[in-house]
C-alpha cells in the first residue's frame, strides 16, 4: 500500500466508525484494525487519536467550505439575497449527506480533545462564505439599515474584522455582529435538522429551511426570496 493510499483508507475507516460509535469511541487502535493495518503502520501519518481527529475535522471544515464556496455565483447573481439562499442550501446538503462529520464539527466536545490552532483556517470558510454574500449586498446598496443598532463599542475581534475585510461604516458599523449572529443561527437550524429536532412539527424541512434562513437574513437588512424557492430546494 502507498504512501499516499495508506492515510487516504485510514481516515475512511475512521469517517465510518464515526457514524457507527461517535468521536468519543474513536482510538488508533480500533481504526488500525477496521483498516486491516497496524498502529504502528498508522502512527508515521497519525501519531495518536488527536492527530487522526485533527485531519478529520480538518477535512469536514474543507469540504464543507468548499461545497458553500462552490455554489456561491459570485457577483453573477444580482440578488443577494439568492446567493445567500444558494450558500446556505450548500451547506444544508453537505451537512445531511454528512451527518458524522458535521457533529464532529458541531455536536458535543470530544473529551480530552483540543482543536490545534491549524484548524482556524479551515474553520473560518463557512463564515467567509456568508461574509462575501454580506460584502457584496454592502457594496451594492441592497441591505436595509437597522434599526437597533449596536449602542456601543464592536464586540467583534480585530481578527472577525480582517476577515469582513474592514469595519463597515455608519449605519451598518454592526454588520460583523448581524452576521455572526446569522451564522450562528444558520449553525443551529443545521443542528435541528441534521439531529431530526424539527422532524415532528415540520413536514417540509428544506422548505423551512428557506424560511428559516430568510428570517434570521433579515437581522442583517437583507431580503431573502422565498417565491418559488420550495420548486428549488433540496429534497429533504
Amino acid at each position: 500500500m502507498s504512501s499516499e493510499d495508506l492515510p487516504r483508507l485510514v481516515k475512511e475507516t475512521a469517517r465510518r466508525q464515526l457514524a457507527e460509535t461517535g468521536a468519543t469511541g474513536l482510538t488508533l487502535q480500533t481504526v488500525a484494525v477496521g483498516s486491516g493495518v497496524t498502529v504502528a503502520e498508522v502512527q508515521p501519518f497519525f501519531e495518536d487519536r488527536d492527530d487522526l481527529l485533527t485531519a478529520l475535522i480538518t477535512d469536514a471544515y474543507n469540504a464543507s467550505g468548499e461545497a458553500m464556496e462552490q455554489a456561491d455565483p459570485g457577483e453573477r447573481e444580482t440578488d443577494p439575497g439568492a446567493r445567500l439562499l444558494a450558500v446556505t442550501r450548500a451547506l444544508r446538503e453537505w451537512s445531511l449527506a454528512n451527518p458524522a462529520e458535521f457533529a464532529l464539527l458541531y455536536g458535543s466536545p470530544v473529551p480530552g480533545y483540543e482543536a490545534p490552532e491549524t484548524t482556524v483556517g479551515p474553520a473560518s470558510r463557512t463564515p467567509a462564505a456568508l461574509a462575501a454574500v454580506l460584502r457584496s449586498a454592502l457594496a451594492a446598496g441592497s441591505l436595509t439599515p437597522p434599526s437597533r443598532p449596536l449602542p456601543g463599542p464592536t464586540l467583534v475581534t480585530a481578527e472577525a474584522v480582517a476577515l469582513f475585510g474592514g469595519q463597515p461604516e455608519a449605519p451598518y458599523g454592526d454588520l460583523l455582529e448581524r452576521g455572526i449572529v446569522l451564522w450562528s443561527n444558520l449553525i443551529g437550524l443545521l443542528v435541528f435538522q441534521v439531529f431530526s429536532r424539527t422532524h415532528d412539527s415540520v413536514p417540509d424541512q428544506s422548505a423551512f429551511f428557506d424560511y428559516a434562513v430568510a428570517v434570521a437574513a433579515e437581522a442583517v437588512g437583507l431580503a431573502v426570496p422565498l417565491e418559488g424557492s420550495r420548486r428549488e430546494a433540496v429534497n429533504a
